[in-house]
């Protein structure tokens, strides 16, 4: 896999696969031109043109692109050729909704592992989960070879829990903690900032509202 590629570019692409699984499950079609997938994701028919050779796919000028044979080429550049396990650090009210949210909603990535400070948690199995002591995430990382982490635990302790999991063998974090993760290069953050979204949100209906 080409590491150059951009975020932006993989974000896009698991967007188009998600509205082509919609489609094809909701509507039945068995094919989609550029100009509509483009518009369901709210880009250009060019840039999704241009997305489409990064993964080496090529439509029909007449049908445009096959859905199921995206779909699968898609998969064959975004995900791993077996599981691709993941941890889960700090179990509360959010951390327990991303468990129930992501249960075998993407086969080939699984969440393996939860962790918290908690001693009461450690040894229980929350949401089908077992919750593990910060202590044993060496170990545990080990074991069930994962390289991929969530954050969910508060800004205070972001940071530690981030400089832990890194030098457990960490190479990427979906960090929903509002507070930004220093990390080594070699180790890829993505910020999930909820009351910053939020406020954008806000923000852009008054605006129309008062347009």
């Amino acid at each position: 896999m080409n590491a150059q590629i951009s975020d932006k570019t993989v974000g896009r692409l698991s967007l188009y696969r998600r509205l082509l699984s919609n489609l094809l499950r909701e509507k039945e079609e068995e094919f989609v031109f550029s100009h509509r997938l483009a518009r369901a994701a709210g880009v250009t028919a060019a840039q999704v043109r241009r997305d489409m050779m990064v993964i080496g796919y090529n439509g029909s000028p007449k049908k445009g692109y096959a859905i199921g044979d995206l779909i699968e080429s898609i998969g064959y550049f975004l995900d791993a050729p077996g599981v691709q396990t993941v941890a889960l650090v700090g179990v509360g009210n959010l951390g327990r909704a991303i468990l129930t949210y992501f249960a075998g909603r993407r086969p080939n990535l699984k969440i393996v592992a939860v962790f918290d400070n908690d001693p009461n948690k450690a040894g229980t199995v929350i949401s089908g989960c077992r919750c593990y002591a910060m202590q044993d995430m060496p170990e545990v990382f080990k074991e069930k070879k994962v390289n991929t982490a969530i954050v969910t635990v508060p800004a205070s302790q972001a940071q530690s829990v981030a400089d832990t999991l890194v030098a457990a063998g960490v190479r990427g974090l979906l960090n929903f903690a509002p507070v930004n993760l220093r990390v080594p290069v070699s180790v890829y953050v993505e910020d999930m900032d909820i009351t910053t979204s939020l406020e954008k949100a806000a923000f852009f209906a008054r605006c129309r509202m008062a347009s």
